[in-house]
């Protein structure tokens, strides 16, 4: 973590750890099976993979920008927006990031960028026409949190393995509907071997897929209390939160499913878990739970612990 004056949160900390350990454990298992039965088209979809991992991870800000429709904008042209940025890295100690601005009516903020000199914090009109400037602060204090945390360079090496374990398994199905899986040649094997990578292949994203998702949300949780410890003022994050929860329901089915893949970005995703199961596949804790975690916060402070 770059040093600044975000609090660390030890019991965060170790709850991501430990599921970084998994998948990197999960990873020495899949490339162990990997090299055993690797069959030649496996290497292209390493080299994929690998080529993803690349172009996400230098020209994740660029990317995102463009594909969000935003555009960078000067003081000038948004004297409001940086002077509450100004106010967030006066709190913090950081050095300041990119600005820029969305033109949709999806309330929404996000940052992106490997490390804080390519930084970019991002926020949509809807989001400005909706908070006040408290609120406002909260937000962007908590997506300040994500590039002090280098959370942008943790989830996409983090998703390496599932991007990879997505292309083999999609490689191996398209390889065995080729006639891998009924090849009568003299390597009898190939059929089975193929259908052992298909499987160890997705079983492999499976298990990538919920871990990264739930080192989402650890990291989502973790910059909610970096922020409210850093404002002081818990209470209007969890003002903002509610606020933009409420809006996202307002908002055309239509936008908000064109909003829904940039949910890993998002200070709110565009479209919330509504079952326990599918709290598993988000990539944010859900709203009760960030406000319960708001107000033990709010608690400790008035306490003066």
């Amino acid at each position: 973590m770059a040093r600044t004056r975000y609090a660390a949160d030890r019991g965060l900390t170790s709850r991501m750890l430990l599921t970084m350990f998994l998948l990197g454990l999960v990873y020495v298992v899949f490339v162990g099976a990997f090299f055993v039965l690797v069959p030649r088209w496996g290497v292209v979809a390493l080299v994929v993979a690998m080529l993803f991992l690349f172009a996400q991870y230098f020209f994740s800000d660029k990317l995102t920008l463009f594909a969000m429709h935003a555009r960078e904008v000067t003081p000038q042209e948004a004297p409001e927006l940086h002077g509450v940025i100004d106010r967030v890295c006066a709190l913090s100690d950081a050095p300041k990031p990119k600005v820029a601005i969305a033109d949709t009516d999806v309330p929404n903020a996000f940052a992106t960028g490997r490390n804080q000199s390519k930084a970019v914090v991002c926020v949509t009109t809807g989001l400005l026409r909706r908070l006040d400037p408290v609120e406002l602060e909260g937000v962007l204090a908590h997506e300040m949190a994500h590039v002090a945390h280098r959370d942008v360079a943790v989830m996409t090496i983090a998703s390496f393995l599932g991007i990879c374990a997505g292309l083999l398994t999609r490689f191996g199905l398209q390889a065995g509907l080729w006639g891998g899986f009924n090849r009568r040649s003299n390597d009898q094997n190939t059929g089975l071997i193929l259908l052992v990578v298909v499987l160890v292949s997705a079983v492999a994203y499976a298990i990538s897929f919920l871990l990264t998702r739930a080192l989402s949300r650890y990291r989502e949780l973790s910059a909610d209390r970096a922020a409210a410890l850093l404002t002081g003022r818990p209470s209007a994050l969890a003002s903002a939160l509610t606020k933009v929860s409420g809006e996202m329901s307002r908002i055309p089915s239509r936008d908000l499913r064109s909003a829904e893949p940039f949910n890993a970005f998002f200070f709110a995703p565009a479209l919330s878990a509504r079952s326990t199961f599918s709290s598993l596949l988000s990539t944010h804790p859900s709203l009760e739970k960030r406000r319960e975690q708001l107000q033990k916060i709010s608690d400790q402070l008035a306490r003066g612990e």
